[in-house]
């Protein structure tokens, strides 16, 4: 029998680039798959075909301006007529909310980017929305605090903790490092995914974007689970998830560090369907070389997404225009709190990691995404 998150797995998929390898991918490990769910499968493969240009190019759009909520319409409106809604859908809105502070700081998404994304969603008939993040054990707070609860009572959407969620252990089809994840039920049964995360520098994962932000739908230590070969474990973590959009909130985003860094104001937000292709784009609007960063160049090489800029159409701005070289050294005062060196040595990154697997789980882990 076709359990539900098969079929959800499958909705999910919608807009991938590489939609056809991963399908094979899932139904080598499922060989019943295909056979129950050949109508998502042609779903998945016609979605796709507007986002691909006649030179088979991904387009990631950026768009440049100082509020929120305009810019971010405007990014959207590149992809109003790329992924088709049902009003029947249920969307899960993901966004990057690793402490209680404000967005300005550059470390948590602008929930007014999050607004912005359920009008585009309303005005395509989608009713059921949920906004669900597990990125630290304070989310509920952070929801009071940054405004989602605003937003629930406004819309009527739904605010899920994810860290109180019901899960299910799923095992990775050809993972590499990553066999099994435990992850959030709202996640799993949910019809489409729209990923939201910050553009910020990441203390070991050199940047967290759009693949990195998927570590929120985990229900566990993440940091723990994650932050040996994290890399690799974000590439197979990825490998289930295909966000029909994936919007980087970079109108004030983080340099040296996801935490504790430095405020840039860059006033841009990148958007794709692509998410290698996003971080791509991201990675060079930070001023850094994407053939540089480990787990993009991974994903690519894994099928999830593009990273070569030949085959990325920018559209709206121009990276030349909006980049801001971030600065990629360790913050000063996670330095200080930890006496650590600067670059992280091994056994300083080791340190970090049974520093916090030690921890009442209970206290907040600034290493856990």
């Amino acid at each position: 029998m076709v359990s539900k998150h098969d079929t959800n797995l499958s909705r999910n998929i919608n807009g991938d680039p590489v939609v056809r390898n991963r399908l094979h991918q899932y139904s080598r490990a499922r060989p019943y798959w295909l056979l129950f769910n050949t109508h998502y499968v042609v779903d998945s493969l016609v979605s796709i075909l507007p986002l691909l240009e006649a030179n088979g190019n991904q387009r990631v759009a950026i768009a440049k301006g100082s509020d929120p909520y305009r810019t971010t319409l405007q990014a959207l409106n590149y992809f109003k007529d790329e992924v088709s809604y049902k009003p029947c859908d249920r969307v899960v809105i993901k966004p990057n909310i690793v402490r209680p502070v404000a967005s300005k700081k550059g470390i948590t998404t602008d929930v007014r980017v999050v607004e912005a994304i359920i009008k585009f969603l309303r005005d395509r008939g989608v009713e059921d929305i949920i906004i669900a993040e597990g990125g630290n054990p304070g989310t509920d707070k952070a929801f009071k605090i940054l405004g989602f609860m605003e937003l629930k009572m406004k819309y009527g959407v739904e605010l899920v903790n994810l860290n109180k969620d019901e899960w299910e252990e799923i095992t990775i089809p050809d993972s590499v490092v990553l066999e099994t994840v435990k992850v959030a039920k709202t996640v799993l049964e949910c019809d489409k995914i729209i990923n939201v995360p910050k553009l910020k520098i990441h203390h070991m994962a050199q940047i967290t974007l759009s693949l990195k932000n998927l570590m929120g739908v985990i229900v566990d230590n993440r940091g723990l689970v994650m932050h040996d070969m994290i890399d690799e474990k974000i590439v197979d973590l990825a490998s289930l998830f295909k966000p029909v959009l994936n919007v980087v909130d970079g109108i004030v985003g983080a340099e040296m560090d996801e935490v504790v860094g430095n405020p840039v104001q860059s006033n841009v937000i990148i958007a794709g369907v692509d998410m290698v292709a996003v971080d791509t784009i991201g990675s060079a609007v930070m001023g850094l070389d994407p053939n540089t960063i480990k787990h993009v160049q991974l994903a690519a090489k894994r099928g999830i997404g593009i990273s070569n800029l030949d085959h990325i159409d920018v559209i709206g701005e121009m990276i030349k225009t909006v980049e801001k070289r971030f600065s990629t050294a360790y913050s000063e005062r996670k330095l200080k709190t930890y006496g650590l060196s600067n670059p992280l040595s091994e056994e300083d990154k080791l340190y970090m990691r049974n520093s916090f697997a030690n921890r009442d789980p209970q206290v907040s882990d600034p290493y856990r995404k």
